[in-house]
């Protein structure tokens, strides 16, 4: 009896789906979780944000703290240019937002399927957080990037437009529809090292702390403590993040001001990484680590948050667990 019991046992293990059966409603919260947590966050870090890329594209201002570019726009604009650019980066974090996070949960899932067993994903686990970031960010930088263009072209010259629609629409009208693109690559070059640096340094420090807990400790871990792991992780992959995909950041900020020579895309990312430098390419690096650090562990935070209250199942975890 005991050994049928046992087979029946091993039976079931063997034909447990690898990973859960997600459902539309599953993704769906995902999607959501993911715009909120990303549209809120970037929206609440538009003054950093401003005060970043001016620092980056304006000479007058090259070299300066965030406080002193802060008091910079404030001086010459009023308390309302710290809020150029709210709109599109609203509306194009939220697409993006849903995208990318709800993107990784059904790009991991496939990738630790495809590894064929939990011992194998495990094994390969960073590479399936490197591969399931960048092709999620891939297909949400489709949406971003004309809104981005429109973002940037607003901070960079306020009396451009008076806000997204007219910013998008006069772009397009007076550049050719094409133009919205013009960045998509350094786009690319930018936002995929962030997604990697935020979901696989997270990942990895989340796996890093909670292994040098006995089982007991983790299982009777409070609230509290919880939230502090999630934000403290969160913390170091912003820092991460930041210095990853900052230079073409730079890069993206001087394209879309209309810096640098004529030609294609690659030539004008050389010639202008040529002219900037290592310093001039990691300009306002400061200021950016503090906005992606508070970005990224906030954004963490919520879709937590915002999944539990959707009624949403828990991704997939496939961390590596080591005896204390």
């Amino acid at each position: 009896m005991a050994a049928e019991k046992a087979k029946n046992v091993a039976k079931d293990v063997v034909n447990q789906p690898l990973t859960p059966n997600f459902t539309a409603k599953d993704y769906s919260s995902f999607f959501l979780a993911g715009a909120l947590c990303c549209t809120l966050s970037h929206g609440a870090m538009t003054p950093i944000d401003v005060v970043k890329t001016r620092i980056q594209i304006d000479p007058a201002m090259k070299g300066m703290s965030l406080i002193s570019g802060g008091r910079s726009v404030v001086a010459k604009e009023g308390v309302a240019g710290l809020l150029t650019g709210f709109g599109p980066t609203a509306v194009g974090y939220l697409g993006q937002g849903g995208i990318k996070f709800g993107g990784y949960e059904l790009a991991k899932k496939y990738l630790v399927e495809l590894s064929g067993s939990r011992e194998n994903a495990v094994k390969n686990r960073t590479a399936i957080y490197l591969g399931g970031a960048a092709i999620a960010e891939f297909f949400a930088d489709i949406f971003l990037t004309p809104l981005e263009a429109t973002r940037i072209r607003l901070v960079s010259n306020p009396k451009y437009a008076n806000g997204l629609v007219s910013g998008l629409t006069k772009i397009a009208t007076t550049e050719g529809i094409s133009s919205l693109y013009a960045g998509f690559i350094p786009i690319l070059l930018k936002q995929v090292p962030y997604a990697i640096g935020q979901f696989t340094v997270n990942e990895r420090c989340t796996e890093f702390i909670y292994n040098r807990m006995t089982p007991e400790t983790k299982a009777n871990l409070s609230s509290p403590s919880k939230f502090g792991i999630t934000l403290g992780s969160g913390i170091v992959a912003g820092f991460a993040a930041a210095v990853l995909s900052h230079p073409a950041d730079t890069l993206l900020s001087q394209i879309n001001k209309g810096h640098g020579p004529q030609g294609s895309m690659l030539y004008r990312l050389v010639a202008l990484g040529k002219e900037a430098g290592v310093a001039g390419l990691f300009a306002g690096l400061g200021p950016r680590m503090v906005m992606t650090a508070g970005l990224v562990s906030s954004q963490f935070i919520m879709y937590g948050l915002i999944k539990d209250a959707l009624g949403a199942r828990a991704g997939i975890e496939i961390h590596k667990e080591e005896a204390v």
